[in-house]
C-alpha cells in the first residue's frame, strides 16, 4: 500500500507539534495542512495550509474531506476532545488517525496510577479500536519522555545553565528516552508505511540510560562538578499529587517524569528490555546519550 500523501496536523504550534511538523516539512513527502483553533496566533512555514477553525461538525469535515490521515499532538486540556475529531475524520473518509500520545505508555497500569490523566489517552485507543471495521485505522506512538527536549528546557531536571540536577532514587534506575528528531521520523514513517503500522501501538526510543549515566555525561561535556539533589519517587509522587488537588499543574510535571524515572513496580519504563520496540520497523537507531548531550550543551 502507498504511504499517505494529505496530512492534517492538529496542535502544530505545541511543543510536540512544533517537532512533528519539522519532520513532516523535512520529509517532503506531505502536503500539510495545519488545523488551529480560530483565536491562534501561531504562524507556520510557508507551503503549508493553515485552517483556524471553531471545530463545530461541519467545519471539521470541510478541513478533513480528502484528507488520508490526521495527527493530533493536542495537550492534556484537549485529551477529551480528540474523540469529536475521529468522528469527523470518519465521516470524511480519513484513512488513519494518530492520537496525541507521543509520551509514557498509557496501556500500563503502573503508569495511570501515577498519571490518571492519562486516562483520557487510553480512552481514545480503545475507542479507536471500535472504530477500525469501519475503514479509518490508527497508529500510536509512546515514546517515553523526550530527551534533547527535556534536558534544554530543564523538564527532566538536569539544569545546564546552574549545573544542578534533581537524581531520583539514587539514579541507576534504567528507563529509555526519545529524541525529538527521531519522534518526527517515527510520525513520518507510520505515514510512509500505512500497512506494517495500521491498529498498532509502538513504542519508540533514541537512549536505553540511567540519571546517572546523563549526569556523568554532562559534568565531562561542561567540564564541571554538577551540585545534585537527592529525592525519592515517593517523596516526588506524593508533592505531585498533592499540588494537583491544590490546582497547580506543575504536579502533573513531576507525575509525569515520575513514568520515567520512578522506582514503581511494572513500570516498564526501560521499553528496550520491558516492551518490543518498533525502531527497526520504523528505520530508527538507537543513539548515545553521550552525543545528545553534546548536542544540547554546545546549543
Amino acid at each position: 500500500m502507498a504511504g499517505y500523501k494529505n496530512i492534517v496536523l492538529i496542535g502544530a504550534s505545541g511543543d510536540i507539534g512544533k517537532i512533528i511538523l519539522d519532520g513532516l516539512v523535512a520529509s517532503s513527502s506531505f502536503n500539510i495542512t495545519v488545523l488551529c483553533r480560530k483565536e491562534s496566533k501561531a504562524s507556520f512555514p510557508a507551503g503549508i495550509t493553515v485552517h483556524k477553525s471553531g471545530f463545530s461538525d461541519a467545519e471539521l469535515e470541510a478541513v478533513l474531506k480528502g484528507q488520508d490521515a490526521v495527527i493530533s499532538a493536542v495537550g492534556a486540556t484537549a485529551f477529551g476532545e480528540q474523540k469529536k475529531v475521529v468522528d469527523a475524520a470518519i465521516r470524511s473518509g480519513v484513512r488513519r488517525f494518530i492520537p496525541s500520545e507521543f509520551s509514557s505508555n498509557s496501556q500500563n497500569e503502573a503508569v495511570l496510577k501515577l498519571a490518571p490523566f492519562f486516562g483520557q489517552k487510553r480512552e481514545l485507543i480503545e475507542y479507536l479500536k471500535t472504530k477500525q471495521s469501519g475503514g479509518l485505522s490508527w497508529t500510536a506512538i509512546a515514546t517515553s519522555g523526550l530527551l534533547d527536549w527535556g534536558l534544554g528546557n530543564g523538564f527532566l531536571e538536569f539544569d545546564v545553565a546552574s549545573r544542578t540536577a534533581t537524581i531520583w532514587d539514587g539514579g541507576n534506575q534504567s528507563f529509555t528516552l526519545t529524541n525529538g528528531k527521531q519522534l518526527g521520523q517515527a510520525v513520518v514513517s507510520v505515514l510512509q508505511h500505512p500497512q506494517a503500522t495500521s491498529n498498532k501501538y509502538l513504542y519508540i526510543a533514541s537512549v536505553e540510560t540511567t540519571q546517572n549515566e546523563i549526569m556523568a555525561a554532562l559534568e565531562e561535556e561542561t567540564g564541571a562538578k554538577w551540585s545534585m539533589k537527592a529525592t525519592t519517587t515517593e517523596e516526588q509522587v506524593d508533592e505531585g499529587f498533592k499540588k494537583l488537588g491544590a490546582g497547580d499543574f506543575s504536579g502533573a510535571f513531576q507525575l509525569v517524569r515520575a513514568t520515567c524515572y520512578g522506582k514503581t513496580p511494572s513500570l516498564q519504563a526501560n521499553y528496550v528490555k520491558d516492551l518490543s520496540l518498533a525502531n527497526d520497523m520504523l528505520g530508527l537507531k538507537l543513539e548515545s546519550v553521550r552525543d545528545t548531550v553534546k548536542r544540547v550543551v554546545a546549543q
